[in-house]
């Protein structure tokens, strides 16, 4: 359990990517097999369910600490991290736990969920007179439902290849499915992730993938690097599939032996979630995989709706007819990953394109109308032509362009060993808005106001008020967020909780990917993806944009 403390707060504490990257090999080459197991599985995205609730975590906590209400409160606000208030109130431990992150794990942590109050008051003091500080923070994570840590998936994945003196690739195809919360991490299935390459053995892989019949793994997906350079240097347009970049949930969907399984890009199951997807993979033959986008789309549209309509599906407990309604799926495919059992992943990607589209056609008079759709390829005699196409991308609803090379291979995450793909996005909406409000960060930041709302000017009725519009965390150097923080201390006017009215002062340019009528909002509008672009330190905050101009975003795309 330290080692694995030390590692979490290794990695919160910086954001170089070779840091983080020399931190995972270090551990993953000391830590024994059944604590790399489950190491591994929370890095690469499993989830810890909340094993205690949060008031009586908090409860206990304030007890075992001897603070009044009021004082652990303040501790809070100040943190803005339970977790790390928790670690810090607590009295000094007495002893020093030896056991390691398995042992925590399956003997204590995994029975904590269900237990009387009273078994976990005695249980929670008891762990924490075992642990440091980063081990209670660490075990407060967990038990909390709160445990994040910033590691991409393929970070971890480079770690164990490295250890391994295995091709990532390999390792990232060998952790299809590490993440099924059905199927618990252990030193067993690490040991198979870590093996040395063996021909025999991987291709077994792929055959592992297409033979797991009672989870119907889904293939490692393939990844576009972003595209900054002038698309006239990748050559000639002819050697290029051009295809519109959709706002869904990357997914793919598994037919084998009968049973039909929608797996989305981070590895989450979420067959019971669209069963308009289920359908069309029943209408699958058997030993069929698809690659494609789950997107919102109203029958017969034109466009598909925006992203949030398909939130509902992902959040809500159950899923009514109204829900259904009002978030109508489909499955836009743009790749044949497998057919009759046969992996095509090495197959050219034009030569699957013509599966695909055949595919399509067979099933045409089979499924119901627009149940399946195919991502329609974007012609263009040059890439000004192409670029000019690209430039209609917010009126069909779309991000901008997928380039992908008609000979390329499906490889595995982002690698342009097998033939490259690139996402060519069109640029952010942009609008300058003003700070309004704050609150602490988390990890590293946990001290420092970074944390923001933002507002515009709304001009209804001759009155100029400023209408909260956006909150945004990202996009300003370590330099800018302490300055920043400075003035927030400076000019703070009130106090909510964590958070901190302050007297406007500061205008940014926000950038967002998409923007949509919401009722819910008190602008009216919400956003998606926003971040700080810049600090705009040359403007005033009269200078700011207003709602009406917000809102015109919404019309440009209408129109």
């Amino acid at each position: 359990m330290r080692r694995f403390a030390t590692l979490y707060a290794a990695l919160d504490a910086t954001t170089s990517t070779r840091d983080k990257l020399d931190a995972l090999i270090a551990y993953f080459r000391a830590a024994p097999p059944e604590d790399a197991a489950w190491a591994s599985y929370f890095l690469a995205g499993g989830k810890p369910r909340q094993s205690v609730p949060t008031r009586l975590l908090t409860e206990i906590a304030r007890t075992h600490a001897g603070l009044p209400e009021w004082l652990f409160e303040e501790s809070y606000q100040a943190v803005g991290d339970l977790a790390e208030t928790i670690a810090h109130v607590l009295p000094p431990a007495a002893r020093m736990s030896e056991l390691g992150l398995t042992q925590w794990i399956e003997e204590r942590i995994l029975t904590l969920r269900g237990a009387s109050p009273d078994t976990l008051r005695e249980r929670l003091v008891a762990y924490w007179d075992e642990l440091d500080w980063s081990g209670r923070f660490l075990f407060t994570k967990l038990i909390g439902g709160g445990f994040r840590v910033g590691v991409a998936r393929q970070l971890v994945v480079r770690a164990l290849a490295d250890v391994a003196h295995v091709d990532h690739k390999l390792i990232a195809q060998r952790m299809v499915g590490w993440t099924d919360s059905s199927q618990p991490p252990d030193a067993a299935r690490y040991l198979r992730v870590i093996a040395p390459a063996d021909d025999a053995n991987d291709d077994a892989e792929g055959a592992r993938i297409r033979h797991d019949s009672e989870r119907g793994l889904p293939y490692p997906f393939f990844l576009a690097h972003p595209l900054q350079a002038d698309p006239a240097t990748l050559g000639a347009p002819s050697s290029w599939f051009a295809e519109w970049k959709w706002d869904g949930i990357r997914a793919q969907v598994v037919k084998r032996d009968g049973r039909v399984w929608v797996w989305s890009r981070g590895e989450d199951l979420i067959t019971d979630r669209f069963p308009e997807v289920v359908a069309l993979g029943e209408a699958l033959p058997d030993g069929y995989v698809l690659d494609g986008e789950i997107l919102a789309w109203e029958p017969g549209a034109l466009a598909p709706l925006p992203f949030a309509r398909l939130q509902p599906r992902i959040t809500r407990k159950s899923l009514t007819k109204r829900v259904l309604a009002d978030s109508p799926a489909t499955f836009l495919a743009y790749d044949l990953l497998e057919a009759g059992g046969n992996d095509l992943r090495l197959q050219p990607l034009h030569e699957r394109r013509a599966r695909l589209d055949a595919l399509a056609a067979n099933l045409a008079d089979t499924l119901a109308k627009d149940l399946l759709r195919v991502s329609p390829l974007v012609d263009a005699f040059d890439w000004e032509a192409l670029a000019a196409l690209r430039d209609e991308s917010r009126v069909r609803g779309v991000e901008g362009l997928m380039l992908k090379e008609r000979a390329s291979m499906y490889g595995v995450g982002r690698t342009k060993a097998s033939g490259t793909w690139w996402k060519w996005k069109i640029d952010p909406y942009a609008i300058d808005a003003v700070l309004i409000y704050a609150q602490r960060g988390h990890g590293r930041r946990a001290s420092l106001y970074t944390d923001f709302t933002f507002a515009v000017w709304d001009e209804a009725d001759g009155v100029r008020t400023l209408v909260p519009f956006a909150k945004a965390y990202s996009g300003l150097t370590d330099e800018e967020m302490r300055e920043v923080d400075a003035i927030v201390r400076r000019t703070t006017v009130e106090k909510f909780g964590p958070v901190r009215s302050v007297t406007p002062t500061l205008v940014f340019e926000i950038g967002f990917e998409g923007i949509q009528a919401s009722p819910r909002h008190k602008s009216g509008v919400a956003v998606r993806f926003p971040r700080m672009l810049r600090w705009r330190t040359d403007k005033h905050i009269d200078d700011a944009d207003t709602l009406a101009t917000l809102k015109g975003f919404i019309d440009d795309r209408a129109r």
